[in-house]
């Protein structure tokens, strides 16, 4: 890097009374080619609780509403859960047969805290949980960003023991709280300083306002592909700004102990929706101002009334966790489904905005370099086996996509556990043979650049991966 690199470099600030706004990597004040800690590698971890519907394949809802897909690697048959991924089909891969081994005898509603460890930590009795995949590599990364990681959820917090309301844990152990409310993610991102700052932005209309100034004098030193970078970044956080009055009457709102039937279903879903996406804007938002390249959003801890579980307003359904209990009822099956694809959706639109979004190093797009997870520790009805997850993206560093993987022994067509409806058929014993879901975390931080070997006590990686 020149001096004049140095003076605007990825980790500096448009400044104006009391507001700093991270920019993005700009080539007018870079020399040559980036160096490494400007070629990002960003890792998202998306847990959603509850697990997915999978019908038995004697039952009519299994050609439709089945999660997994059907078929071979690559010749792949997607069900109209994931059918809202085919325009990304390229860009992701299904996994299939890999579970925590400490996790399969513990009930779903107590599996949460494991789904990025893999630790023991039973179903009940003494808890002692590790270090989950993301603080790995947030300490790997976290010198080169603002912030080491965002940890967010739905629910905010930490939960308790078993009933983890954040995925991510330090090297002790110890859960990391987690942000759940956009105003306070943005104003973390968009930092006031000063006595004065924080009542200022909040009585201004926007963030920018106070920035115009220094933006008009950043323009005229920029490249006109820096300019357009730098007008879609502000596009970008405008329209953040714009949606989080409404997603934040939705958060604020109380939900314990509310009969969902009872809300204002014409007007609740559009704001759940609107609260999904925020949040999701506001992650992407921190990796495209390399605020951070560590994320993790749990959409909802198991087991529990809550915000999240009004998500599934946003498809005119009833309490989402509810859905899993339902699913022998007419239209069951289609109905937890239906929750299952606007999940994949809204994580598919995350997805798609960050293949639109040229890196801004110049090497490929933001896609390229994340490397994006979206799963559960539950798979049929709190059953902890045959992790339902998806990946999108990492191709810079060595990802192949458009895949559909099978992993382990005896359940190739995903039928163990299929149909289970009740609370006890989590106990029955399952004659399938999984991989620990380790190996595939072990890859991903070789992948990020960590050079290991082991995770959660697993040795060795997923050699199709």
């Amino acid at each position: 890097m020149n001096n004049k690199s140095e003076s605007l470099s990825r980790r500096n600030f448009l400044r104006g009374t009391g507001v700093a706004l991270a920019l993005p990597w700009f080539e007018t004040f870079a020399a040559g080619a980036p160096s490494a800690d400007e070629i990002p590698k960003r890792f998202l971890s998306v847990y959603h609780p509850d697990g997915v519907g999978i019908p038995l394949k004697s039952d009519p809802a299994w050609k439709d509403w089945s999660w997994f897909p059907r078929g071979g690697e690559k010749d792949f048959e997607l069900t109209k859960v994931l059918d809202v991924l085919k325009p990304l089909r390229n860009d992701i891969t299904i996994y299939s047969g890999l579970s925590h081994p400490a996790a399969r005898q513990v009930h779903g509603h107590s599996n949460a805290d494991q789904y990025l460890t893999g630790a023991p930590i039973g179903g009940s009795g003494p808890y002692q949980n590790s270090i989950s995949l993301d603080q790995v590599y947030a300490e790997y990364s976290g010198d080169f960003t603002r912030y080491s990681s965002l940890v967010l959820s739905t629910n905010g917090g930490v939960g308790g023991p078993r009933g983890a309301q954040t995925q991510s844990f330090n090297r002790e152990g110890r859960a990391i709280p987690a942000m759940n409310k956009p105003k306070d993610i943005f104003d973390m991102l968009f930092v006031t300083s000063g006595k004065d700052a924080a009542a200022k932005l909040a009585r201004s209309k926007s963030a920018l306002d106070f920035l115009t100034e220094n933006t008009r004098s950043l323009a005229l030193e920029l490249s006109k592909k820096d300019q357009e970078t730098l007008k879609q970044y502000l596009d970008a956080v405008r329209d953040t700004e714009l949606k989080l009055a409404k997603a934040q009457k939705w958060i604020d709102t109380p939900t314990p102990k509310v009969d969902t039937r009872n809300l204002h279903l014409d007007a609740e879903p559009k704001e759940a929706k609107l609260y999904f996406q925020t949040m999701y804007e506001l992650i992407y938002l921190a990796f495209l101002s390399d605020s951070t390249r560590v994320a993790t959003f749990q959409l909802g801890r198991e087991n529990g009334e809550g915000p999240h579980d009004l998500l599934s307003l946003a498809v005119g359904l009833g309490a989402a966790h509810g859905l899993t209990h339902e699913v022998k009822k007419p239209n069951g099956w289609k109905n937890l489904g239906t929750y299952n694809r606007y999940q994949a959706e809204e994580f598919g639109r995350f997805v798609q905005k960050l293949k639109d979004t040229p890196e801004p190093t110049g090497k490929g797009n933001m896609l390229d370099n994340t490397f994006a997870m979206h799963g559960s520790a539950s798979s049929s009805f709190h059953l902890s086996r045959n992790y339902p997850i998806i990946s999108a993206g990492g191709k810079n560093f060595g990802f192949t996509n458009g895949r559909y993987l099978k992993f382990g022994k005896g359940n190739e067509d995903n039928q163990a556990g299929a149909g289970i409806d009740t609370d006890v058929g989590w106990q029955g014993k399952l004659e399938v043979e999984e991989l620990p879901l380790a190996k595939l975390f072990v890859t991903i931080l070789q992948k990020l650049g960590i050079k290991t070997d082991s995770f959660g006590g697993y040795t060795g990686s997923l050699n199709r991966v």
